[in-house]
């Protein structure tokens, strides 16, 4: 059992909170069952896993210690103090994993390809990611400016759509625009276009939201073809970021639901 907070295992999950020794490792932090899970349900196997005695007492840390030792996943047991010290929530479940950045296979033509530009709040990352992999997302792209993927907090709320859904980073210039080409791209605004249901996302797409203060920039905007809205109620000026992404990938996915059946 580790028990102390200089220990090198120790040492090295707290590095991973930072973005440069992230994307330098090219690992994350998968904390709790439920991303565990998800973790070791994934082509990689994490490259080692954390939990406490108590986990390994309960039906369902031992059906997940049994998965991990099966994919051959160093495990180590810690306190409940090194686990909180391991941890960034307030209340730690009692297991994380150090896992590898997923590298998920991405369709020859992608029908639907979501690009995110400039969005600053974890939490709507996240959120937007979950919301991806169960609209059907091909694959996700960040722009300059759109806060880590892999940050604790974008990991926790996106509910192991990182092992869903591809994601990656672009940049605003000519191969991005060469990518694009023969798509029909979307700019989600909030007053300006057609509206979602009036929009035909039954061709290619690419669907371009801007963050939460700034929106999309100038670039990005030039991209689009067409503008995309979704109405609203009188007196209401603008959605939350995030739900007006679900509203707009869900309309996408009836729509391609409604073609296929």
């Amino acid at each position: 059992m580790i028990t102390s907070a200089t220990n090198k295992q120790v040492k090295y999950v707290r590095s991973l909170y930072r973005r440069r020794v992230r994307n330098r490792e090219k690992r994350f932090i998968a904390e709790g069952t439920r991303l565990v899970e998800e973790a070791l349900k994934a082509p990689a196997a994490p490259a080692s896993l954390f939990y406490t005695p108590d986990m390994a007492e309960s039906p369902h840390g031992i059906r997940l210690l049994d998965a991990a030792g099966s994919k051959g996943v160093e495990c180590c047991q810690v306190t409940p103090e090194i686990m909180a010290l391991m941890t960034d929530t307030v209340t730690p479940q009692g297991m994380l994993a150090v896992v590898p950045f997923p590298h998920l296979s991405i369709p020859e033509h992608p029908r639907l390809i979501l690009i995110l530009d400039g969005i600053r709040d974890p939490g709507n990352l996240g959120t937007i990611l979950r919301t991806a992999a169960a609209a059907g997302v091909d694959e996700v792209l960040t722009l300059p400016g759109t806060v880590d993927v892999y940050a604790p907090k974008v990991v926790r709320a996106g509910m192991g759509a990182h092992f869903r859904v591809p994601i990656g980073a672009c940049g605003r210039g000519a191969d991005m625009q060469a990518k694009l080409e023969g798509y029909q791209v979307l700019l989600a605004t909030a007053t300006e276009g057609v509206p979602h249901w009036e929009t035909d996302w039954s061709i290619p797409t690419a669907l371009i939201v801007g963050g939460e203060t700034k929106g999309v920039g100038e670039t990005a905007s030039h991209w689009a073809t067409s503008r995309v809205r979704i109405p609203m109620a009188k007196k209401v000026e603008s959605l939350n970021v995030a739900s007006a992404t679900a509203v707009l990938l869900f309309e996408a996915l009836r729509q391609a639901t409604c073609k296929a059946g």
